[in-house]
Formats: C-alpha cells, structure tokens, sequence
C-alpha cells in the first residue's frame, strides 16, 4: 500500500504546565506522540520559532501503512499490519528503529519517529527520524513465520529505504537476525550486496563493533557527567535500573564493572533488589538459562513498577514507555533519572519531577549511544573499512559528552530543565538546516 501523507493535528502543550495527580488528564496519560508534541510546542514556544516553521517541523514527511500477508506454519493465510513513519530528512536520511509488539499503534510509531529525529539532531549526526513497527506477537510465530513477516514488509516499504534515504534498526522484539533477513532482501530486489541499508546487522554481514553495548554504555557516559556535577563518586552511587533486554543487561553489566552498586533490577516477569548490591554477573548467567531475573537468589523479590520507587541515586528505566507517570512520579526517590527507554516518562509527570529536584537526563540525550554508534556502522559499511572496538567507545564517548554539556549548557542559558533544553537544542539545529535548505515549491 502507499504512502499515506496525514497532517498532526494539534496538541494543547502540557510539558512545562504542573499536573496534579488527580483529575482526568492524570487518570489517563497522554499517547506517545502527544507527549511528544506537548513537550515539542514547548520548546517551539521558548524557540519563538515561526507559527508555519513549526508545523512543518512537528508534521512526518511520510507516513507509510502496509498490509502483509503471511503463510504460517500451519498453513493459514494471516495478515499483518505494519507501519513506517519517517517524519524529518532535512539533515540526511532518515533513521530508526522497526519493532514487533501487538501493542503497537501508528499513533506510537509516529511519536517516536519525530524523537529520532530530534535524538539524531542533540548528538548532531547527520540523519533524520524514523520508527517502523509490525502489530504481531513474536512470543506466537516460529522463527520461520518470523523471517517471511520481515521480508514482506521490507518488500513493500523497499521503495522508501536504503543508504540515502532511511535505514532502519533493531528495537523492540527485533535484533541482528532481523536486520540480516532486511539487508538480504533489499540487497536482492537490487541486485547487489548493500550493507549500508541497515544497521545493528552481526559483524559478519558488516555490523559494527560496540554497537550491541552502545546505548546502555551511553547510559553510563551521561551518568558519569551527572555525578560529576554533583561530585559524586561511582563507588558511592546506588543504581536502579528497569528492564533487563539488551539495554538494561548491558548497563548493569557496564555498570557494575565500573564500581556502580546495582541495587535493584526486573524485567517484565518481576524484580531483585538487595541494598548491598547485586551480583550482575552471576545474575547474567541466571538470566541466560532462565530468560528472567525472577526467581535469583541474589536479592529479595519485588514487583517491576514498585522497583521504581526504592531509593537510590540513579534510577535508569530501559523497558518501555510510560512507566513514570503523574501517579507515581511523586514516588521517585532518585537524585539522577537515567532514561535508557524511550519515552519512559509521560509529559504530565516532567514538572513533578523537576518540582522534587530530580535531575532528569532525556531519552533522546540518554539514550543515543545507540544511534551515534549506528551512525557509525553506517559510516564504515559505506567505506568498507571497519574500527576497532576501542575506537567505537571512545568516538562515542566523545559525542556523548559533548551534546550532555550543550543540554546542560542550553538549558542553563534559556533556564528551563534538561528535556525541553534538549528538545530546544534539537529543534533548533533541525529548523536552522531548513531554513538553509528553504522549501521546495
């Protein structure tokens, strides 16, 4: 199916507004994409960006709905719908994730194709903003069903991807497997090998050394710049951290390695904590064999969202969106607030959290590490010359602390806290581009 070109509609700015916990507006937290767009018409306020400029910015270029259709295994004929939404080109191709959840929503999909973009434009690397998603549940479909789904879908959004014009990544229930099975169909639709079309590909197929620890390192880069603003050491900092796939595991990991003390960790199945610290390795070889934190013996048991409310100096959600929320951002005890997720906060419960002195860094800052080192699979796949891995950490390190000191640098000089700072820096670098660019008429 084509592309389906659909205006936003507007969104009454909540970001920046305190919101109480009770009420409608709290009984309810706003969608992906109206959190987005609340705290985006903040910053375009603070920007006093032009009424046209901003709605050109705020609307996707393309919005793109498609409808797969799969044999299963048992032979049944199954349609899947899927989604891509890449919602800014102006400083290069697009860029983002695809991920399969039966939650997902085109509403969701557009929310956090416009974060990429401005999670591409606060580490200044030269993509747009993309997110792509299939409604199907991968806990259902045999690898098999799995493989036909993702080739079916790269076929028939082949015609809007690729080197130059969008590049997708794992999120989600994706992973290097998926990525293989996308790079090997666009490369046979045209007819030669093109490993630059995706990144988070294995290394063999052209995947760049770093990448798979590359957002929970992140995580701990922009941690440590936290702690140094408060003069606090590693080995006296108690971590948090929700979620335990690819970027949770990989921060604790990191974490713990760097003499962090990890007190609590879950996964959607429950949590661990133990006040004296978790043993991350020893938990990491249980959780290969388990596929859950649950049920370690390393720490008393303790459910997944009241983990959130322990104290501690970090607190790094890596799950999904929406786990803090004006219902229990009050709750949060945390000095530092890590955002290893996307959208892991709700625009409603910002204020609360900068009310209670909470030192929030953003999820389009926090989380990065993966994209810049995307970035950089990229960059190597088009050279055919690949880095070494200490090369990979320290050029990220170096755009990682960068952008932590222009968020915190913008958001001291326009004095407003570090999420619309980020959003403003964002915005800003994306509008000065368009109005070098101009527009096309």
């Amino acid at each position: 199916m084509g592309p389906l070109l659909l205006a936003c509609g507007d969104h009454k700015p909540l970001a920046g507004v305190t919101m109480g916990t009770t009420g409608t507006e709290a009984e309810k937290e706003l969608s992906v994409y109206e959190c987005m767009a609340a705290r985006f018409d903040v910053a375009a306020r603070q920007l006093q960006l032009d009424p046209g400029l901003t709605k050109y910015l705020r609307t996707p270029n393309r919005e793109i709905v498609v409808h797969i259709p799969v044999i299963l295994d048992t032979g049944q004929l199954e349609v899947f719908d899927g989604f891509r939404v890449q919602h800014n080109i102006a400083r290069g191709p697009c860029k983002g994730g695809i991920r399969f959840a039966p939650n997902v929503t085109l509403d969701e999909i557009r929310g956090l194709a416009a974060e990429m973009t401005w999670k591409c434009a606060v580490v200044n690397i030269p993509f747009g903003g993309a997110k792509g998603g299939i409604i199907c549940d991968p806990q259902k479909l045999s690898l098999g069903e799995l493989e036909r789904i993702t080739r079916r879908y790269t076929a028939e959004i082949l015609d809007y991807i690729g080197p130059e014009r969008d590049v997708p990544a794992p999120d989600m229930n994706t992973n290097e497997q998926t990525m293989a099975w996308i790079m090997d169909t666009y490369s046979m639709h045209v007819r030669h090998t093109v490993t630059a079309s995706v990144t988070g590909k294995p290394l063999d197929l052209g995947g760049s050394r770093g990448r798979r620890e590359a957002t929970g390192r992140g995580c701990m880069i922009v941690t440590d710049q936290a702690l140094k603003r408060f003069g606090r050491q590693r080995q006296q900092t108690r971590v948090i951290i929700q979620g335990f796939g690819n970027v949770g595991s990989q921060a604790a990991r990191l974490m713990h390695e760097a003499v962090y003390k990890i007190i609590g960790v879950s996964d959607i199945l429950g949590g661990l904590f133990n006040a004296q610290g978790l043993d991350i390795p020893t938990l990491a070889e249980y959780v290969k064999e388990a596929k859950t934190v649950k049920g370690f013996k390393g720490g008393e048991s303790i459910d997944n969202m009241e983990i959130l409310e322990q104290d501690c100096e970090v607190l790094l959600p890596a799950a999904t969106e929406s786990v803090i929320t004006s219902k229990n951002a009050h709750k949060i005890k945390a000095r530092i607030l890590t955002e290893g997720a996307n959208s892991p906060t709700s625009a409603p419960a910002d204020d609360i959290l900068f009310e209670r002195g909470v030192f929030v860094i953003p999820d389009i800052l926090a989380n990065a590490g993966g994209v810049t080192v995307s970035y950089f699979e990229w960059v190597q796949d088009r050279q055919g010359y690949f880095w070494p891995e200490g090369m990979v950490n320290e050029r990220l390190k170096h755009i990682m602390v960068s952008a932590f000191n222009d968020v915190v640098r913008y958001g001291e000089k326009h004095n407003v806290n570090n999420r619309i700072a980020a959003y403003m820096l964002a915005i800003d670098r994306v509008a000065f581009t368009v109005k070098l660019r101009g527009i096309y008429a």
